[in-house]
């Protein structure tokens, strides 16, 4: 178990995710293998396979430059590819499907930005 660990640990947060969510298929092998990844993207098996190479990259990230500074440089690229204001920006925010608590921070964060 312990070398199993340690390649889990080398690939990082996409192995937990990937992990999480294989336990909650009830399925076992190659099928919960083939469930959870066709649960985790559009497009299926490939689009899991993408999501878990998204996520790996963007945790990396996260990691390096923290969520906070990703959130407003995010914002601000954008506010400029769509030649949004802040006020637009915050009433894009409100369409998203997200709770109220992180509507707001992103708010917050656009009003930095």
């Amino acid at each position: 178990m312990d070398e199993f660990v340690e390649r889990l640990a080398g690939i990082g947060v996409p192995a937990l995710v990937f992990l999480i969510i294989m336990s909650t298929t009830g399925l076992a092998g190659a099928a919960a293998i083939t469930a959870t990844l066709a649960l985790l993207g559009p497009g299926g098996m490939i689009g899991g396979v993408i999501t878990l190479i998204v996520i790996g990259a963007g945790a990396s990230v996260i990691s390096k430059y923290g969520y906070s500074a990703i959130i407003t440089a995010t914002c601000k690229k954008i506010m400029q590819k769509d030649n949004l204001t802040r006020e637009q920006m915050c009433e894009k925010i409100d369409k998203y499907p997200i709770t109220k608590g992180l509507k707001e921070k992103v708010k917050a964060k656009i009003r930095e930005a």
